[in-house]
């Protein structure tokens, strides 16, 4: 069974999959599932709530908010030159995403020291925003 997997791993474009894992791809990738994700958080909301989600894009940048009563919060997600920056408020840093290419051909993201998936991205940006009593 190794040699199987070690032959299917010996026609491994690993130059068109390092290419992808860029940060303009996953960045894009992150706003199109970022965007889903705020879709199924306002799906889930009681009927007549008195708050809402949206997203809004300016450029290299995209936000998150949660527009309430009186209360108005976000993330920004912001892609620069090797990373993409993720802040709260008045532009206060939550985490930076910087991207690795490793020895099982993925491209994995990792903040902080530790390899994520792009949910568990998303989870660290938004959770606090999309359930914080709401």
């Amino acid at each position: 069974m190794n040699d199987k997997v070690e032959k299917d791993m010996s026609k491994f474009d690993w130059v068109t999959e390092r290419a992808s894992c860029s940060p303009p791809n996953i960045f894009k990738a992150l706003r199109l599932q970022v965007t889903e994700d705020v879709k199924i958080r306002n799906a889930l909301r009681p009927n007549n709530s008195p708050y809402e989600f949206s997203v809004a894009e300016h450029g290299d940048d995209f936000t998150v908010l949660l527009d309430a009563k009186d209360v108005q919060k976000s993330v920004i997600f912001s892609l620069a030159e090797h990373a993409i920056l993720v802040r709260g408020d008045n532009g206060k840093p939550m985490f930076e995403v910087t991207l690795t290419f490793n020895d099982e051909g993925e491209c994995r993201l990792n903040v902080n020291g530790k390899e994520r998936d792009l949910w568990q991205v998303r989870r660290m940006a938004l959770e606090e925003l999309l359930f914080r009593g709401y």
